[in-house]
């Protein structure tokens, strides 16, 4: 261990169960659900995560001297790059036609899940070096291992500057946030807007209601069983639509609404006859909504942005959180309030070779993203010059 961290034990988890819950989220803490053991629990208990669909679990377990659980890590032994949404297919490939071989490969994250937040997880009073055992622990795995590469993606910014300096790379990337400036409700909030955009919305949000579609924002008990059920049908025809094969199965939705039903947030869309047609799912967190998966079997124009920007903001207003996350993509979101923010990821390369050419890589990178968050923020909505 390095020093200062040597009165501290790391061990190799196959399974989230081999840590008790309570001694995982004392750690994982309660703001964040996606790195809750529940979370991580209904990817591993429902079969989406697993050796077979390429996700092989070997999160990470610090305990003191006292032998309490003091910090851990979410870790994951991969055999491909799907589900994590910051790309490294072309650095597999130039790996791979040099005669390297790319897979597998180390992955501190939470599957399938595109949202910022601690990844190296330290109970509050952790001893010193606590963090540096942790990241120094999955160096060795990935060494041990022979692995190609050992990549944390979507950590806090705090986290990053941590990493930097112990040899791993840092990738800027972008996703786009809506920011709660106090609003005491959804006209309040377009009126911080330029008029044209402001009258955009408020027409889109009249489309739907003039539509016959009602919206429900359901969340705890108020979700049932036929809800999931069409919900997952919705993800399915996004997936085979925008993936061609989906992540998460039907099982994973069923634990999801056993264990973290009050931490769910889910916007069914509803015919007059009583059908369901559409909906987003959101994870709710202690400061922040995060808008996660949208689907729907029958076209109606506006519904995605209302189900999915526009009912997420009046949540969020309702309950005095302070942002929405929407995820990455979609340069529509900007015009509905949604502003790039920065995200970022470390990567580890253990052939010097490879880690020379993905510096440079990222070096060239850097400045373009840059330019694209600057440019996708001078196109605000918001009244110029304005804010509260």
């Amino acid at each position: 261990m390095p020093d200062g961290a040597d009165a501290v034990t790391v061990e190799v988890l196959s399974s989230i169960h081999d840590m008790p819950a309570t001694a995982w989220d004392a750690c994982a803490g309660a703001d964040d659900p996606f790195v809750a053991h529940a979370f991580l629990a209904a990817l591993e208990d429902s079969g989406s995560v697993c050796a077979e669909t390429g996700w092989l679990p070997r999160h990470l377990a610090v305990t003191g001297a006292e032998g309490a659980l003091v910090g851990c890590m979410p870790l994951y032994l991969k055999s491909h790059s799907y589900g994590e949404y910051v790309f490294d297919w072309g650095w597999a490939e130039a790996y791979q036609r040099a005669g390297g071989r790319y897979y597998p490969k180390l992955q501190g994250a939470i599957p399938f899940t595109p949202v910022t937040g601690r990844r190296l997880l330290l109970r509050p009073d952790a001893p010193a070096g606590t963090f540096l055992a942790l990241a120094t622990a999955a160096v060795r795995i990935a060494e041990r291992l022979g692995v190609s590469s050992l990549h944390i993606t979507f950590p806090t910014e705090h986290e990053i500057a941590a990493l930097e300096p112990h040899g791993f790379l840092v990738r800027l990337g972008h996703q786009y946030q809506w920011e709660n400036r106090g609003y005491s409700s959804f006209e309040d909030f377009l009126g911080d807007l330029a008029s044209r955009k402001r009258k955009a919305i408020r027409r889109e949000r009249q489309s739907i209601a003039a539509s016959g579609i009602v919206l429900r924002t359901l969340t705890g008990g108020e979700i049932e069983e036929r809800h999931w059920d069409a919900f997952f049908r919705f993800y399915l025809d996004t997936a085979d639509r925008k993936w061609g094969h989906p992540y998460l199965n039907r099982e994973f939705f069923r634990r999801l609404g056993e264990t973290m039903a009050d931490r769910v947030v889910l916007v069914m869309a509803e015919t007059r006859a009583g059908e369901l047609v559409g909906g987003a799912l959101n994870l709710l967190g202690a400061d922040a909504l995060y808008g996660r998966y949208w689907g729907c079997v029958e076209c109606c124009r506006f519904l995605h942005f209302e189900a999915c920007y526009y009912r997420a903001i009046d949540f969020a207003i309702e309950r005095g959180l302070e942002r929405v996350e929407a995820g990455a993509q979609g340069e529509h979101k900007v015009q509905r309030g949604y502003l790039p923010r920065p995200t970022w990821s470390a990567h580890w390369i253990a052939h010097s070779g490879l880690r020379r050419a993905v510096r440079r890589f990222l070096e060239a990178e850097r400045p373009a993203v840059e330019a694209e968050i600057r440019g996708l923020a001078a196109d605000s909505p918001f009244h110029r010059g304005e804010g509260r």
